[in-house]
């Protein structure tokens, strides 16, 4: 039988790795693990027994049974903040190390070369996902940037579970590849709600335009059905009245309304 896990899952990435020396991409590295651990042990979450996957500036963590969601959305990500924080003071900014983090809560298998399943799927997807990296790129002297998945904000932070509110999230889309869901978004230190997301924001925008249109046109083809009738080219239940627009109502049956005006009125 396969090993079957619904555990937290914390993944994180650093930005501008790339960018940077060897002997940089080296201190980074010994300083992302460092964090992870201090911080994990700091609040109690038992780093020893963390299952990692590692791949240079990025980290996948799966965490043991019994470990808290509360702790590591709220305590452990403000002592990783505070972490980074003083890691880069005094450093050059193009040495500093910015971590972009995605958290979920779900099912992973160990497998040859990582672990399987949808949530490890899921916690990537949010974590690569432009939104993110446009929200830690729109605050410059944030060190850390979090995404959580819709199950982790509805059953942990909108439930009052942490000190973090509801407000300091911003609900985003994440479509990334073949996964397209939703995620909200904190930024410690920034107003997550007013920074500028760019085009990352819009193409999230407008991929769930394009699903409520599909979902309009869903509706009608279902009430044209039902009616037992086909309409071409209908516009969809929902849309307003264009100017110009002539509106006729139908009525069947006898109607008393004595004195009342049908119409309307501009």
């Amino acid at each position: 039988m396969q090993t079957f896990w619904r555990r937290p899952l914390l993944a994180v990435d650093a930005k501008g790795y790339g960018g940077v020396d060897a002997v940089t991409q080296r201190q980074l590295q010994e300083a992302i693990e460092r964090l992870l651990g201090e911080s994990a042990a700091a609040v109690g979450l038992d780093w020893e027994r963390w299952k990692l996957q590692e791949g240079g500036d990025s980290v996948f963590a799966v965490l043991p049974e019994g470990a808290s969601e509360p702790d590591l959305v709220d305590p452990f990500m403000r002592r990783l903040d505070a972490g980074l924080r003083a890691f880069n003071h005094g450093r050059k900014r193009e040495s500093w190390l910015r971590l972009r983090a995605a958290v979920h809560f779900g099912t992973a298998s160990p497998g040859p070369i990582g672990f399987v399943g949808r949530a490890p799927v899921e916690v990537g997807r949010m974590l690569d996902s432009a939104v993110l990296k446009a929200a830690l790129a729109a605050a410059p002297d944030a060190c850390l940037a979090v995404a959580v998945s819709p199950t982790v904000f509805n059953e942990v932070i909108a439930q009052a579970f942490t000190t973090i509110r509801t407000e300091e999230f911003r609900e985003v889309r994440v479509v990334e590849k073949e996964h397209s869901g939703r995620a909200w978004i904190w930024v410690p230190g920034y107003d997550t709600g007013a920074l500028d997301l760019g085009a990352a924001a819009v193409s999230g925008a407008a991929e769930a335009a394009v699903g409520a249109e599909a979902a309009g046109k869903a509706r009608a083809a279902e009430a044209v059905g039902a009616g037992g009738g086909e309409a071409v080219g209908a516009r969809p239940l929902d849309a307003p009245t264009a100017p110009g627009d002539t509106v006729v109502q139908v009525y069947t049956g006898t109607i008393h309304a004595q004195g009342a005006v049908f119409g309307i009125s501009k």
